[in-house]
């Protein structure tokens, strides 16, 4: 990734048309061909950019933009449209390359994955006397997330989001309909557990006889220790 920081001025011709006048901004040219202009605000987004795959040609100036202070002249041209970003640049403050290497991702906590193996190995928070039976229990539709027995040897089933709307009430009541056929299963009831459940979802949940269950991820990972709370 090279950074350049510079006093410069860009110009966007293409399905659109767009002007940037002289400021000191960061331009940035990634390994993919990506090149993007920052200015000092707008958080992440970029003033202007162009997506791969295009390139990047150096040039001088024409005798007119050298009189106007121009030392080099960018033209990144898109490999597959006419749109085209030409920069001017009039001074260069800063000019680094580096190598990132492979970036492995942005890896989420608390995924449903997570979530899961979490309550099974709390399985109590569904309540005192609870025991695990499985997790993905399967069904001819889909596995479910955590099927459970009650203190009075009653089946559980338990649907996990991280955000729980309406679809994922929907989706537990499809798999009690058929889990309940089973006679060694029935009668089974179900627990929607989730981060933050949506109002909607949760009158939806009570009135087809769900119970609904929020998760607290930093308290079941140990990183919130609710015994020092005030509240």
């Amino acid at each position: 990734m090279r950074l350049v920081v510079a006093s410069c001025a860009a110009r966007y011709s293409g399905r659109l048309n767009a002007h940037l006048p002289r400021a000191t901004r960061l331009v940035v040219v990634k390994a993919d061909g990506s090149v993007l202009l920052h200015s000092d605000g707008g958080s992440y987004k970029p003033l202007n950019w162009m997506s791969p795959p295009c390139s990047l040609v150096v040039g001088e100036p024409d005798d007119e933009s050298r009189a106007a202070g121009v030392t080099q002249v960018w033209t990144v041209q898109h490999a597959k449209s006419d749109d085209r970003l030409e920069i001017e640049l009039f001074e260069v403050l800063h000019d680094s390359a580096h190598d990132l290497g492979v970036d492995p991702g942005l890896v989420k906590d608390g995924v449903e994955a997570h979530l899961q193996e979490l309550l099974a190995a709390q399985i109590l928070l569904l309540g005192d006397g609870h025991t695990l039976v499985r997790r993905e229990f399967p069904t001819a539709i889909g596995p479910v997330d955590i099927l459970a027995k009650d203190p009075s040897g009653g089946t559980v089933a338990v649907e996990i989001k991280r955000r729980g709307d309406i679809d994922g009430v929907e989706q537990l009541t499809r798999y009690l309909e058929l889990l309940n056929r089973d006679p060694l299963l029935a009668p089974v009831r179900g627990v929607f557990a989730a981060q933050e459940i949506k109002p909607q979802a949760r009158v939806l949940a009570t009135d087809r006889g769900i119970a609904c269950l929020v998760l607290d991820y930093d308290a079941m990972r140990g990183v919130d220790d609710v015994d020092s709370r005030l509240f």
